[in-house]
């Protein structure tokens, strides 16, 4: 058996992390109509890791094949090119139809992704820790329960230590930062720490365009589209009241006292 690094790097279409989310008309969910979206940025960074561990000299496994994933409508593709362009090898789209409902639920993402680690014989996923859109952050942590594998969430260093698939992981923690060990295969979350995400040249772009896409459905890994979770209403947070001056302390404390801070 092969005992090189298969990577699967599940990707979002996302609106454009520097446009201003508007609420739509019936309250049920963001407006996407004519907006802008673009790559999910901590899907980025995963792309950019599994592309520098391919880079990287002397690691002790090769980066065998990096597969980008998305699911969603006709313009997810786009997405993926990206994914290809900055170095991925070949991409799924699979094909689930656009929605007020705001995409796929997690634990169906995550059953989909079990789905074709089996069928692509992965040995490591990354994928960012949350889609700025949802900010639910709970496919990795899924995904890892639903195959039994070690995870690690919220990576800002990522090091292969031997040919076996030792692997150790560094992420956040409060007041410090943690260092874990585990062996392949297993399922990496990745955070903004990590690296920074490299341009899609117009050179890789059109080479893209000829590497391979492939369509897929949900049913093609034996998954439907369950709802587990109903949307009742999404509004916008109260706008900022301005503040207020004081004269003195004693001021000061008659103001909180007012406001019931006191």
């Amino acid at each position: 058996m092969s005992t090189g690094l298969r990577i699967l790097v599940p990707v979002k279409r996302v609106i454009d992390y520097a446009i201003k989310p508007r609420i739509n008309k019936t309250q049920t969910g963001v407006e996407t109509a004519g907006v802008k979206h673009s790559l999910n940025p901590f899907d980025e960074l995963s792309i950019e890791e599994a592309v520098r561990l391919r880079e990287r000299k002397g690691l002790p496994m090769k980066v065998e094949n990096i597969l980008a994933l998305s699911a969603g409508g006709p313009k997810t593709g786009d997405v993926l090119r990206t994914a290809m362009a900055m170095g991925a090898d070949r991409a799924f789209h699979i094909d689930v139809p656009d929605s007020d409902a705001g995409g796929l639920e997690p634990l169906t993402v995550a059953k989909m992704l079990q789905g074709v680690v089996k069928k692509e014989n992965i040995n490591l996923v990354m994928l960012g820790k949350q889609a700025i859109d949802g900010d639910q952050g709970q496919t990795g942590q899924m995904l890892a329960g639903l195959l039994g594998w070690p995870q690690v969430t919220q990576a800002s260093k990522v090091d292969i230590k031997d040919e076996k698939g030792t692997i150790e992981v560094t992420h956040e923690v409060d007041g410090g930062v943690e260092t874990l060990k585990t062996t392949l295969p297993m399922v990496i979350t990745t955070d903004l720490r990590l690296n920074e995400p490299r341009y899609a040249s117009l050179p890789n772009i059109m080479k893209a365009k000829k590497k391979p896409l492939e369509k897929k459905t949900l049913a093609d890994f034996g998954v439907e589209d369950q709802r587990r979770l109903k949307t009742l209403k999404v509004t916008e947070p109260p706008p900022r009241q301005g503040g207020g001056k004081v004269e003195d302390v004693d001021g000061m404390i008659s103001k909180l006292k007012e406001l019931g801070a006191l």
